[in-house]
């Protein structure tokens, strides 16, 4: 069934709003006035003992279809109670009226259905059923009370999808293997993840300069402090090295103090974050102090890079889940403030509701991929033999929509098998094919060719592989950018211009090092971009 219309039944202008709209829906799928009215009266009768005695009642209006290409009319009222049990009358003088009616109890909710055959239901089209949706979406209420109604659900909505999106975040921060806080002006902690309580319970609900002698070691507190003090001064980032004092032990962290502005520029807050780089801080000190591993310090060098590497990534997830994260929840709860205020309901509708719609629906985009870059570092998935033919099949048959609707033509060659984590695989091609018919501003030609190369020299690892070409003739890149193109929420396009959230391409970046290889971009703006995959044979 393509659902039309909901309506909540609570009341006696439910009631007239359920009937009415039943009426005009019949009306527009072309049916007789007294088929409209024994489906519409039939619909009151059970709407009225829902008001009267159900729990949680809901309508929902809408076109169901049938074998043959017939159509009909559904009525659903959902409800926690058995209405047909509370006035057996009732429900059988609707099944009387209309002739066709279900009870069936699903889930926990029971569910009773109305059905009304359309005749030569062949003229109600997917275009037609579309325009029915945005009728009732457009149609004046019946009332002060039916507009005002309408704009409290809208709000409700909003408030869940708040929700919904600051209890992702928290979970999103929750998981990251460092200490992450938010303070504002005034000192007080606005906002701490699990780690920070885990490690120091309830000792800090503020962070002046008194609390970092009681978290560092003596020698390191005053250089933090001084940071401390010169970030909130100079109004930018400070980043330092320090001993935490943790479990009667000292252990190395890294201090990150970031100011926390809104959309004017100003500074409301700090984000601070600390992560643990206390093996790298051995490795230093024993090579530093101990001669006789002299030889293996090149070795230890390949791990203090990996380390630092790593805590490099760590500090650009904290960025991205305190400050990129926060942006979408900042301008929620902003819209959400001035919606209260003294405006009209059509200026509140106009300015604030589709850009809240938008913020939120960004800050979901934004914490899935996120999720879904770091689970890369975390699950190691199984390695399998994996056909890149029927990979790349799978990947043309998910964008047949999008192909179809921009005419879009592939050139695809005879392409190799190799050994890899199929899930990653499939999600590395599934992102560069994407991007290749997100930019592009004509009919889409991409060209994917395989070759077998040998890499003798240069910044990447010596050996044999499988080169994977995926070229395009859309809009390229600018030789400038190319270098930042694998950086991740890194984006060189508006987000009105081009959808997405940046990460595509360093995903990529991270699955091809997982499997030990690498990626090229060769790109000239206005003729097209080659994106090149290197896996080991």
């Amino acid at each position: 069934m393509k659902e039309i219309i909901r309506i909540r039944l609570d009341n006696e202008m439910d009631l007239i709003l359920a009937h009415k709209r039943a009426m005009k829906l019949a009306e527009l799928c072309g049916l007789i006035v007294s088929a409209q009215t024994r489906f519409a009266t039939a619909l009151s009768e059970i709407a009225r003992c829902a008001i009267t005695y159900g729990r949680n009642s809901q309508l929902v209006l809408g076109i169901g279809s049938l074998s043959g290409g017939k159509k009909e009319i559904n009525a659903i009222i959902y409800d926690d109670i058995n209405l047909a049990e509370c006035n057996p009358e009732a429900y059988a003088y609707a099944g009387r009226i209309s002739k066709s009616i279900a009870l069936q109890f699903s889930n926990g909710v029971y569910e009773i259905k109305l059905t009304l055959l359309i005749p030569y239901s062949g003229i109600i089209s997917p275009l037609r059923i579309t325009s029915f949706i945005e009728y009732f979406q457009k149609e004046q209420p019946l009332s002060p009370y039916d507009e005002l109604r309408k704009k409290n659900i809208q709000l409700i909505e909003l408030s869940e999808k708040l929700s919904e999106s600051e209890h992702n975040y928290r979970q999103l921060t929750d998981t990251l293997p460092m200490i992450i806080f938010s303070v504002a002006n005034s000192g007080k902690i606005t906002l701490a993840n699990r780690r920070l309580l885990e490690l120091f319970e309830n000792q800090f609900t503020t962070f002046p300069a008194v609390s970092l002698d009681i978290m560092l070691h003596i020698e390191d507190s005053p250089a933090i402090s001084k940071g401390w003090d010169i970030a909130r001064k100079t109004k930018l980032p400070f980043t330092g090295q320090a001993r935490l004092h943790l479990n009667s032990a000292y252990v190395w962290h890294m201090i990150s103090i970031m100011p926390n502005k809104d959309e004017n520029d100003e500074v409301f807050g700090y984000i601070i974050s600390m992560v643990d780089i206390n093996a790298q801080k051995l490795i230093e000190e024993t090579l530093k102090d101990n001669k006789e591993l002299k030889e293996t310090q090149q070795s230890l060098k390949t791990i203090n890079n990996e380390l630092s590497a790593k805590n490099r990534e760590l500090e650009q997830f904290a960025y991205i889940a305190s400050h990129d994260l926060q942006e979408p929840l900042r301008k929620i709860r902003n819209f959400t403030s001035l919606a209260e205020r003294g405006l009209t309901t059509e200026e509140r509708e106009k300015l604030y509701f589709p850009k809240i719609n938008a913020s939120a629906e960004r800050m979901s985009r934004l914490i899935k991929d996120v999720l879904n870059y770091s689970k890369l570092g975390v699950e190691s998935g199984k390695f399998a033999t994996i056909s890149l033919d029927e990979v790349i099949k799978d990947v043309v048959n998910d964008f047949e929509f999008l192909i179809k609707e921009k005419q879009a033509e592939f050139t695809i060659g005879s392409l190799p098998v190799i050994n890899g984590i199929p899930v990653q695989i499939s999600q590395l091609f599934y992102n560069v094919i994407g991007n290749s018919l997100k930019f592009t501003e004509k009919k889409p030609l991409i060209i994917i060719t395989s070759q077998y190369v040998t890499v003798a020299n240069g910044s990447h690892k010596e050996g044999d592989y499988n080169k994977i070409s995926v070229s395009d003739n859309g809009i390229g890149i600018d030789a400038q950018h190319i270098s930042k193109i694998f950086i991740i929420f890194k984006r060189l396009h508006p987000q009105n211009e081009y959808e997405g959230t940046g990460i595509g391409l360093a995903l990529c970046k991270k699955i091809a090092e997982n499997h030990n290889g690498y990626m090229e971009i060769e790109s000239e703006p206005g003729s097209g971009t080659t994106i090149s995959v290197y896996l080991p044979v």
